[in-house]
């Protein structure tokens, strides 16, 4: 992307009111970026080695984990690397390539939440049809689908923030490189791009979760119709663990970027819940209410001699 100002790098301040912080922080955010990478690479091999978890929602879920390893490695390393007493600056490029991979990855799994919802949907309203609208080919297309809008509406947000000339002053007062922030810093009038952002970071999310309620609504009432007490306990299991998750994804985004004042300590917290703890609990979420998951893992342990046979 060409650079229309002739500013060639930035400096992140890091995160507001942390000074003197640093080592508890890189502690802490290191322990969260391990966990993350770790347990989500483990829900990826347990579904790999077991070829009873080769159906769709699994096949979904893996990608989820692929998405949720990628994401926080966007603005972590970096994050890490200044706590710990490094520099802080960034190259005008090493910006705008971490801007578009969070909003690419961000977007990617907003879409992919949606596809999920539909395929549960499916699962539960339309058991006997499941296996046959959901083929393989369906799941690969609904699949790419996501990274496909996910890159354009990443693709959009970043020519819309760079397209600006950026001032002398390089100093962002945050601790990774986003939308809000570097309006801030832009020479140029940025209230028309501020509607645009602000009508497209909306709209998108808003619609995912729009299909997601109307699959829901039509997921809780066909559970209510099922007889078997054992069926209704399985079937909400399963669409609790993805609606928790999907919580945790959607709650961050109205709070950062649909706020009417920015508030830049608030923005932080809930950016880094949204960036590593959500993450790190997917994992969690999705294996502690899944026996089949659970008893996956255990043999992918036991297979990597952390467990003994028994």
């Amino acid at each position: 992307m060409r650079n229309a100002s002739g500013v060639t790098e930035f400096i992140l301040l890091g995160i507001p009111h942390t000074d003197g912080l640093e080592n508890m922080l890189l502690v802490l955010f290191l322990f969260f970026y391990i966990f993350t990478l770790m347990g989500n690479l483990l829900i990826l091999l347990a579904i790999v080695s077991s070829s009873r978890l080769h159906t769709p929602m699994y096949f979904f879920l893996c990608k989820l984990s692929v998405c949720d390893i990628f994401f926080p490695s966007v603005s972590s390393p970096k994050m890490l690397f200044y706590l710990s007493g490094n520099s802080r600056a960034i190259s005008y490029a090493g910006c705008v390539s971490q801007l578009f991979f969070y909003h690419f990855l961000g977007c990617t799994e907003c879409f992919l939440y949606t596809v999920m919802a539909y395929d549960r949907f499916l699962a539960i309203c339309y058991p006997l049809r499941y296996t046959i609208i959901m083929s393989h080919r369906v799941c690969a297309v609904l699949a790419m689908g996501t990274s496909v809008f996910g890159c354009i509406q990443a693709t959009f947000l970043t020519t819309l923030t760079f397209q600006l000339p950026y001032c002398s002053s390089s100093e962002v007062d945050y601790y990774f490189y986003d939308i809000p922030v570097m309006l801030k810093l832009a020479c140029a009038d940025t209230s028309a791009l501020e509607m645009v952002g602000f009508i497209s970071v909306g709209l998108m999310p808003l619609s995912c979760f729009s299909l997601i309620l109307i699959s829901y609504s039509c997921i809780i009432c066909s559970i209510l119709r099922i007889r078997s007490t054992e069926g209704r306990r399985r079937a909400f299991s399963t669409c609790s663990a993805h609606l928790s998750a999907i919580l945790l994804s959607f709650v961050p985004v109205v709070l950062i970027y649909l706020q009417p004042t920015p508030n830049p300590w608030l923005n932080a917290t809930v950016q880094i819940l949204n960036n590593l703890v959500t993450p790190m609990l997917n994992p969690l979420i999705y294996s502690l209410r899944n026996k089949e998951v659970k008893y996956s893992l255990r043999k992918l342990l036991q297979q990597l001699a952390f467990l003994p046979e028994k």
